[in-house]
């Protein structure tokens, strides 16, 4: 323990230690007003420090891994070609791209074109070009004066996304963020920060893929995205995270709603060696609906984390959570779900449930829903399952025929279609089918 302790401390000390390189890199922007920003957050990060397993948000968590690298910051990587943008993109997708190399937009490869009414473009060129947008809502929506990663990546926050959508807009083609890791030549870090704000009554649909060139370099992505939900707001956001297997992947996603908005995220899991997920929703005004769906899969050694919490502030809002997981080899696997309910926030109607599958004795599932409620006119139910594959539906699809492997995949498949049921981009649902039952097989 006091090793660990040791090494939490040098590599606090190594990351505020390279902030004033960072600050050399940025040139001119270090004269706008959110550069104060940064420097508050790596104020607050060097308060609080790298969590450690007796922090009950990170009991079962260990960030230790991490510790283990002096990462560097690094620059986009020149050594991509389109075919490899290609390669990784959604196909029915791949003319609505915006791509992220190490974190960093990539105009070269991006090749979305947005319609009237959608700003698209870099968050670095967005704190110049929407200064009044940007520093209204950037870092106001995801608090980092507690949460040491999310104040990491406030504090060397530079390149992202922005994306704005206009009132009333109604966004027929999905945009698709491809964020592309490239390894081959070094460790590195990269903090990919996005900022989205949807505006009123628009509608839009967002798919976020992360995925890695083969390479031995270990890498650590600490992204975060704000969303922001006006009156009205209806946004869906898939996204799928596929990193390289000897990668740290730590993602937050909050996002704050206010009247009438609905969100749904739909989150799919199979990459990373280390992976921690905070997706958060504040639903702040009455008659909001609020989403969190995920199916996550894991083998050999991974260990996928899903921290999530609704915060139910303002009355008649409805939230419903589905999480699906299926954990193989001697993988690790954790669920956390929080629903708070506030005292002004009757006819509340949140419903929880969180299902794991275990294909062998050596995986573990932490499952641990949460249930905090002070108001008395709600309607709010969570639950929890862990099991097994069912030999009797193995062996009838056995007897039919089907090959072994091909009857566990489909069984297993069969298990997180719950999850995948909410993706509403039938284009895109069908290529995740096919990725999907590929993975199925090596699990």
């Amino acid at each position: 323990m006091s090793s660990i302790k040791t090494d939490a401390s040098d590599m606090q000390n190594w990351y505020v230690s390279n902030f004033k390189a960072f600050e050399t890199s940025l040139n001119g922007s270090s004269e706008l007003p959110f550069h104060q920003v940064r420097k508050s957050a790596l104020e607050a990060f060097n308060k609080l420090g790298f969590p450690g397993r007796r922090d009950e948000e990170w009991k079962y968590t260990s960030v230790s891994p991490i510790l283990k690298h002096k990462f560097q910051l690094d620059l986009p990587s020149n050594k991509l070609s389109a075919k490899d943008i290609e390669k990784y993109a959604f196909k029915a997708l791949s003319k609505n791209l915006v791509v992220l190399i190490n974190g960093h937009y990539s105009p070269e490869f991006s090749n979305y074109e947005a319609p009237d009414g959608v700003i698209v473009e870099s968050l670095s060129g967005a704190t110049e070009k929407h200064a009044s947008l940007v520093n209204k809502y950037l870092a106001k929506i995801a608090d980092f004066s507690e949460d040491p990663f999310t104040a990491l990546n406030t504090a060397f926050a530079n390149d992202g996304v922005f994306i704005h959508i206009a009132d009333n807009a109604v966004i027929e083609q999905p945009i698709h963020l491809l964020y592309i890791s490239d390894a081959r030549e070094k460790e590195f870090y990269a903090n990919p920060r996005n900022l989205v704000i949807a505006g009123k009554h628009s509608q839009a649909k967002i798919v976020e893929k992360y995925a890695a060139i083969d390479a031995e370099n270990v890498y650590f992505n600490n992204g975060v995205t704000e969303v922001v939900m006006n009156v009205g707001a209806k946004l869906d956001y898939i996204r799928v995270q596929d990193e390289a297997l000897n990668a740290f992947h730590i993602k937050t996603l909050q996002a704050h709603q206010v009247r009438d908005s609905n969100f749904t995220l739909v989150n799919l899991d199979m990459g990373g060696k280390l992976v921690r997920n905070n997706f958060n929703l504040k639903l702040d005004d009455e008659h909001c609906e609020g989403h969190l769906i995920g199916a996550y899969m894991a083998t050999g050694r991974q260990h996928i984390d899903n921290h999530t919490a609704i915060d139910h502030a303002k009355p008649n809002c409805y939230s419903n959570e589905v999480y699906k997981g299926i954990l193989g080899g001697k993988s690790r696997g954790v669920f956390n779900g929080k629903i708070f309910v506030r005292q002004d926030a009757q006819k509340t109607n949140a419903y929880q449930n969180n299902k794991a599958l275990l294909l062998t004795d050596d995986a573990v599932i932490n499952s641990k829903p949460q249930l905090e409620i002070f108001a008395d006119d709600v309607k709010c139910s969570h639950g929890a399952t862990v099991g097994q594959l069912d030999d009797e539906s193995l062996f009838y699809l056995r007897s039919r025929g089907i090959p072994g492997d091909v009857a566990y995949s489909m069984l297993q498949y069969a298990f997180v279609l719950e999850a995948l049921d909410y993706v509403t981009i039938d284009e895109i649902r069908e290529e995740l089918d096919e990725q999907l039952l590929e993975h199925f097989r090596k699990l």
